[in-house]
């Protein structure tokens, strides 16, 4: 396949292109300077910049690891435009999501808020509780790929109050649209996650009505996710990472001998049932792509819907040293992706202003191809929920606007209690 000659046909190839090549960027500091912080957090995929390609997809491309020096991509800018050009041809116009203010706010407990919570796309991400035990234990066994262990307390703040997350969830929600909003945890001995999660869930569902996601290992009692999807979560997602189970012990010891693959599959069976979306996430480019393809099989069988990661060698991660993999191996799991969602009738892309930049989506994945056939009813179908769905979440959110300016909450742009700082 020439994918070079596709480039300009394909916006999903061009996006899976760039997450496994990464680019150059001529005037680095420009660049930074010209778009929100690239802020590691979390897992730290945040460790590229965040673009939206002229098809309207977010990508978060890599541009800090070492693979990105040889990358046919260049991020230029020419008389306050910017470009991304590859070395063969194609130049596309992008764009660069505007730095929100409220990054530059403090809660009110004197917190910056880009340390609570940042923006990853265009929804809200926040690690709000305390780092994995997997990287606390000894000796480690935290997950190769991750450094997690190495960001928070470095660029995130590691304790999170329920006010500071509501503080920030309302900010952004004022100011960026934040429609959705995501908690991630990592591996605890106790295994309580809805204890630790609850109360950050129930004050943000109540002060925003915001979508709400969670991502968690699965819990000892299944019955804690009706516990969530109470408290006001619509989406849950489980991160078994491979199928390979050879793989899976290498690269994820603590969740291979503490876990096990078979208690995420049996958590996202029952999940599947009750909420409104579950996902199984998968990492794509070290175990053999037939796995990957046979995990994409299975989550979409059990009605979930599979979240691929294109793998990134993140800098001072222990896999820093496996090479990103080629894009031509990649397509064929992303094809099956999209045609696997389509033959179960998953409802995919239904949740309004979702564009995410650190994987691509199942509709992004329709567009992989220019001649790629697609399912014209059942399409219409989707967009017909996502339509109806939208008109519904807005009239919520109307309502919650009104009661917070009667309550006189909002004296201060994106504030909870109107004592909002800026460090400005």
């Amino acid at each position: 396949m020439d994918i070079v000659s596709l480039l300009a046909q394909s916006p999903g190839l061009l996006k899976l292109d760039l997450l496994c090549k990464g680019a150059r960027v001529r005037d680095k500091e420009l660049l930074l300077s010209s778009t929100k912080p690239m802020i590691r957090t979390r897992a730290g995929l945040g460790s590229g910049v965040d673009i939206i390609l002229p098809s309207g997809f977010y990508i978060n491309v890599p541009i800090m690891e070492p693979f990105c020096l040889k990358s046919p991509y260049e991020i230029v800018n020419r008389r306050s435009e910017w470009f991304l050009e590859h070395e063969n041809g194609p130049s596309f116009l992008i764009s660069l999501p505007p730095d929100p203010r409220w990054y530059n706010q403090m809660t009110s407990s004197g917190k910056p808020m880009s340390r609570i919570g940042v923006l990853q796309g265009t929804y809200l991400a926040i690690y709000p509780a305390e780092i994995c035990n997997n990287w606390t234990s000894n000796p480690k066994c935290n997950c190769r790929f991750c450094s997690v262990g190495l960001n928070l307390g470095e660029e995130e703040e590691i304790s999170k109050s329920v006010s500071d997350v509501v503080e920030v969830a309302i900010a952004a929600q004022e100011e960026s649209k934040t429609t959705y909003i995501h908690f991630n945890t990592g591996y605890y001995r106790d295994e309580d996650y809805f204890g630790r999660l609850a109360p950050y869930i129930e004050a943000v569902k109540n002060e925003t009505g915001m979508l709400i996601g969670v991502q968690i290992p699965p819990a000892k009692d299944l019955r804690d996710y009706d516990q969530f999807r109470r408290s006001g979560v619509n989406q849950i997602s489980f991160c078994f990472e491979f199928w390979n189970l050879d793989i899976l012990l290498k690269m994820c010891p603590g969740k291979a001998t503490r876990v096990g693959l078979d208690r995420y599959l049996e958590a996202i069976e029952y999940c599947a049932d009750i909420f409104d979306t579950a996902n199984g996430e998968i990492i794509a480019g070290i175990e053999p792509i037939d796995s990957t393809i046979e995990a994409i099989e299975w989550i979409t069988g059990a009605g979930a819907i599979p979240t691929v990661c294109v793998f990134r060698p993140l800098l001072g991660s222990d896999a820093s040293d496996i090479p990103s993999p080629a894009t031509e191996d990649m397509i064929p799991i992303f094809e099956a992706l999209y045609d696997k969602c389509i033959e179960h009738d998953l409802p995919f892309g239904i949740a309004p202003n979702i564009k995410v930049g650190m994987v691509i989506t199942p509709e992004e994945c329709a567009t992989l191809s220019p001649d790629r056939s697609f399912n014209f009813w059942k399409t219409v179908k989707r967009l017909a929920m996502a339509a109806s769905f939208r008109t519904l979440f807005y009239v919520k959110m109307r309502r919650i606007f009104k009661r917070r300016r009667n309550a006189h909450i909002l004296n201060v742009p994106g504030s909870y209690n109107g004592k909002v700082k800026t460090n400005r």
